[in-house]
């Protein structure tokens, strides 16, 4: 044992004070340092948007399709002044338990006021098997929204759709 100590510290002491710092062996040194290139984008090209596909990228390309339905009923609604804009909060109240993605959806794409009255549905995604009805705590679910300043421009009223009502906040 002593000689293969002895030996094990010869070669270290030995490697060592040849220069292994610079060798192709350290893998301090497998990369180099990093250095400036000249980049020279196209016309319309993004930096920012890679060109390539990766092992996800069918899955990202696809188009992600909402099919959440309207609540039966809408049972709160409050718009809570936030720095910068409002929090849209509204309660609804589902037939039966287990209804999951909730929120509210813009009645138009654009999310545009019409005639001053700015339209969401409460929408959520139900289960594919069937659920059990449950008592009422259990089938209400909350869902929230912020809008900016500039998007609350023009609005002199928010209207939350379900199924069965609406309820309407006014400024």
């Amino acid at each position: 044992m002593r000689k293969t100590l002895l030996a094990l510290l010869a070669s270290t002491l030995l490697v060592s004070a040849c220069g292994f710092r610079d060798s192709r062996v350290n893998p301090m040194n497998w990369f180099g340092p990093a250095r400036a290139e000249a980049v020279t984008p196209e016309a319309n090209d993004n930096p920012l948007i890679p060109k390539r596909s990766g092992l996800f990228a069918k899955r990202r390309a696809e188009v992600e399709t909402y099919e959440g339905r309207p609540f039966e009923q809408i049972t709160d609604l409050t718009v809570e002044p936030v720095p910068g804009g409002a929090i849209i909060r509204a309660t609804g109240l589902a037939a039966r338990q287990g209804i999951y993605s909730v929120r509210l959806t813009p009645a138009n794409e654009e999310e545009l006021p019409v005639n001053g009255v700015l339209t969401y549905r409460l929408e959520g995604v139900r289960p594919d098997r069937s659920t059990r009805q449950g008592t009422q705590p259990t089938r209400e679910v909350i869902a929230g929204r912020r809008l900016t300043e500039q998007d609350l421009r023009g609005v002199r009223e928010i209207r939350v759709e379900g199924e069965l009502n609406a309820l309407v906040s006014r400024r």
